[in-house]
């Protein structure tokens, strides 16, 4: 079956190919990508599936009903890119100003649609439904949670029994090579948003006002130190300020000064506890200063937490497809962010890495995936195909 599987993908490698190609020259951002969904659809017509479009997002959800009943698995690709503006110089690069799929979405995309073919193709044997999950709005707008409201985890009639996804790497895997771990896989990623309220007054007479400058970077340097003394290194706390706005001539003391952080955690009772501190330690800091402050912590992705089983299974099917060499086991979670994490908290599954880096470029050093230079080579298009297909046959076999 392995063989034969990796055969049809292969066969089908170039229209695989050609799909991504076209969705990369003309990416589109957020939850509304018209062109997108079009193109899917164009991919799936003919194939057997009960196909949906989404209400409030350009979303499409294709059941497959296999020949045989049986359990449901669900498989999911993000379509959405980035506000990226390429400089790849590839032949297909990004025809759209200041858009690409600079993470590689317009692979997992075209794999699904691949994947979709081939499990068409094994229907007379399939024991069980297969719902295909083609999700926009992963970047930030949380694209997974709305198709969830909309029913995608109910489109074949129940629940599935396990839901998986790839996401390819540009960088830091070598082509070809699978990589996942049980338990947190990606980080939560939330957002500290800060405004610390002074009054404003002239630069040479700073007693006269109430400076709201130091006061903010105190508190800067103040949640760094929390995050090192009050949380277990072991189950850490990643805070950066990546925004910081304050006046706007060197001799005017402003009225406001006000900063952002994005937050990254493991578990969600450290998302909880830094949460509380975050917004405490703000709150009192300002007040011994005299000052008071605006603060707000903005729930960003959970955690994406692979169930242990399907994470067991899927890295032998995944070494069974691939080659035991092809597949390891992370040694610890990445503090990117994922809203597939919002699929895992309903349904059990895997969300695993799959290196795109091309053959020429060294994943250590590779542009990683966001950059404007990330290249993804489609050499991994036909093997995504398959291991989508036989993660599917796999568990529904498994179920039965």
């Amino acid at each position: 079956m392995t063989a034969s599987i990796m055969e049809e993908a292969s066969a089908i490698h170039s229209d695989i190919t050609e799909l991504r190609h076209a969705i990369h020259e003309e990416p589109e951002i957020g939850l509304d990508l018209p062109r997108t969904q079009r193109k899917v659809l164009v991919a799936l017509d003919g194939l057997p599936l009960d196909v949906t479009s989404g209400r409030s997002l350009s979303s499409i959800t294709a059941v497959l009903r296999g020949a045989k009943p049986g359990k449901t698995v669900l498989l999911r690709a993000d379509m959405d890119a980035l506000p990226v503006t390429e400089h790849t110089g590839v032949p297909y690069a990004s025809r759209v100003p200041e858009a690409m799929h600079a993470c590689g979405h317009d692979l997992h995309t075209a794999m699904l649609a691949g994947a979709a073919r081939l499990l068409c193709a094994r229907r007379a044997e399939l024991a069980g439904n297969v719902i295909f999950m083609f999700q926009p709005g992963e970047e930030s707008a949380g694209g997974a949670r709305l198709m969830i409201d909309e029913g995608v985890l109910d489109a074949a009639g129940e629940r599935p029994v396990a839901a998986y996804a790839l996401h390819v790497s540009s960088s830091m895997l070598p082509g070809g090579l699978a990589a996942s771990r049980p338990g947190p896989v990606l980080a939560a990623a939330d957002t500290l948003h800060v405004t610390v309220r002074g009054r404003g007054g002239h630069g040479s007479q700073p007693h006269t006002a109430a400076d709201p400058i130091p006061v903010a970077c105190e508190l800067v340097t103040a949640l760094q130190t929390m995050v090192t003394r009050r949380f277990d290194v072991f189950d850490p706390v990643v805070l950066t300020v990546g925004t910081f706005h304050a006046g706007t001539v060197e001799n005017v003391i402003p009225d406001d000064a006000s900063f952002v952080a994005t937050i990254r955690t493991f578990s969600e009772a450290t998302r909880e506890q830094i949460r509380d501190a975050s917004v405490g330690l703000v709150r009192q800091l300002t007040a011994a200063h005299g000052l008071r402050a605006d603060v707000e912590f903005v729930d960003g992705y959970p955690v994406t937490v692979n169930d242990k089983a399907e994470f067991a299974f899927a890295g032998q099917a995944i070494a069974e497809v691939l080659g035991e060499d092809r597949f390891v086991t992370a040694p610890n979670p990445l503090t990117g962010s994922e809203d597939f994490s919002y699929v895992l908290a309903e349904v059990p599954g895997a969300f695993v890495m799959l290196g795109a880096c091309p053959p020429d470029a060294n994943p250590a050093t590779a542009p990683f995936n966001h950059s404007a230079h990330a290249v993804f080579d489609d050499a991994v298009l036909a093997e995504g195909s398959a291991l989508y297909a036989e993660l599917a046959l796999r568990r529904l076999a498994s179920a039965a």
